[in-house]
């Protein structure tokens, strides 16, 4: 296999799926699976499983990977205007390990374009799911214009989200990861905040909750800056992790692929543990998204166990199949009605 294969299978993926949930092929693989509603930053999700942003990166399979029988999809990364991301090969499957290597270097279709995609998500809000969007930066912006970036796809896309995430944590975007520095941080974070108002006050729209997804690769001290800068400009939940650089470094050596972030199973106890760490320092003021390493049933409880309040699957779809959703949100569903 190619180191293109991967991103090929993806694409394959984008194309066919639609059809595949149209034709209720996707039946013979998957089931619908038991009502396990929850809220989480005011919003009520059917159940605690969702899709991780990457997977659909510009909204042209929501309705689909909603059939799957997850709560919510979180498409993205979207940037304000279009952008072809880094150079081929970007992506590469690690099978051994059951990971996967990329350093797409948030590759977008762009606002415009997503926001024509998305007049297909209907069906799947219909029937009662979320719609997230992760939102960035343009590669060519400036680190210190980024604000401007965030807001410019905050308000594009407002009017059709069900909540927001915002992405400071991608390691193939140069510079990006200065973002998560408390100080910079709280500065973007505070410029979101005052644009979500206005587009209250001025358009009379309602208020959309907005996540903050974080790097895999934090030590300790920088994640607790990082969430005290996320609670105090206001912001409804927190997201771990993103792919991990130092992961992917560690695992693959000196190889081309060493410096794009990793997914799947390696990733699952360093993301595990910093969702416990959110948990124990937040103390209940804000919730967190479990995404990371979810590869198995087993792997969506462990999450919940340590405290998420969902969880998101997505390099998991590609090695375990399109059953993993519901039989996710099944053990979950179990684990919670056992300790009622």
């Amino acid at each position: 296999m190619t180191k293109t294969a991967p991103e090929f299978a993806r694409n394959l993926c984008a194309r066919y799926l639609d059809a595949y949930t149209t034709f209720q092929w996707h039946k013979h693989v998957t089931h619908v699976p038991v009502e396990d509603p929850v809220e989480v930053m005011g919003i009520r999700f059917p159940n605690r499983i969702g899709i991780a942003a990457g997977f659909d990166r510009n909204g042209e399979m929501v309705s689909a990977l909603g059939a799957l029988g997850v709560g919510h999809v979180e498409i993205g990364t979207v940037t304000p205007v279009a952008q072809p991301g880094n150079p081929l090969p970007r992506v590469a499957r690690l099978s051994a390990t059951e990971a996967v290597v990329n350093r797409m270097g948030n590759a977008s279709d762009g606002c415009e374009h997503v926001l024509r995609n998305l007049k297909s998500a209907d069906a799947f809000k219909l029937r009662g799911g979320i719609l997230g969007v992760n939102i960035g930066k343009n590669a060519t912006t400036p680190i210190e214009s980024a604000a401007g970036d965030f807001r410019c796809a905050l308000a594009k896309l407002y009017d059709r989200a069900d909540y927001f995430t915002v992405n400071i944590s991608s390691p193939n975007t140069k510079r990006l990861g200065e973002l998560q520095k408390s100080r910079e941080l709280l500065t973007l974070l505070t410029e979101l905040d005052d644009e979500r108002t206005r587009l209250q006050e001025d358009k009379g729209l309602p208020y959309k909750p907005v996540a903050v997804k974080l790097s895999a690769d934090l030590d300790t001290d920088d994640l607790y800056r990082a969430l005290e800068s996320i609670v105090k400009a206001k912001m409804d939940a927190v997201i771990v992790s993103n792919t991990s650089a130092e992961l992917g470094r560690q695992i693959q050596g000196g190889r081309p692929f060493a410096e794009g972030g990793i997914s799947g199973a390696p990733l699952m106890a360093r993301s595990t543990k910093l969702v416990r760490d959110c948990v124990q320092y937040l103390q209940g003021r804000l919730p967190v998204i479990a995404s990371g390493g979810v590869m198995s049933p087993e792997d969506a409880v462990t999450k919940i166990e340590a405290g998420a309040d969902l969880v998101q699957i997505h390099t998991g779809l590609f090695y375990r199949g399109l059953g993993l959703p519901a039989d996710c949100v099944d053990a979950v569903a179990k684990l919670r009605k056992s300790s009622r």
